[in-house]
């Protein structure tokens, strides 16, 4: 297993949720952001959302009031709460972990991503 494991994608229709989970390795203990990033099809990587160790939060406006980040310091594992999704969000969704930068964060390890797709 890698050092960032992604589970929970799937295949969904418009307007349902998923859950996705991103288990660190113990070399990221306290890392300063843990966070996801998405890649469309013939698109740029794009940043979702984000969760420090101080238990600040962000999401990208195109994802707000939709998608929550959340993250459990203990288990060092970070969630992102997929709701009302749409067709838009098919993506392959990666975990990353790195330092805040701004609102956003600036990745330094990545996972091998995890497939959403959704049908319309």
């Amino acid at each position: 297993q890698g050092d960032l494991v992604e589970s929970g994608g799937g295949l969904v229709q418009a307007g349902e949720s998923l859950t996705l989970s991103c288990a660190a390795s113990r070399r990221f203990l306290g890392i300063g952001a843990l966070g996801w990033f998405r890649q469309a099809p013939g698109k740029q990587r794009e940043w979702v959302g984000r969760a420090l160790t101080n238990g600040i939060t962000n999401v990208a406006d195109s994802v707000k009031g939709r998608f929550t980040i959340s993250r459990d310091n203990a288990k060092n594992t970070v969630y992102l709460q997929l709701n009302d999704l749409k067709p838009g969000d098919t993506a392959v969704y990666y975990c990353a972990a790195g330092v805040p930068y701004g609102s956003s964060m600036r990745p330094t390890s990545w996972g091998q991503g995890t497939h959403v797709t959704v049908s319309p």
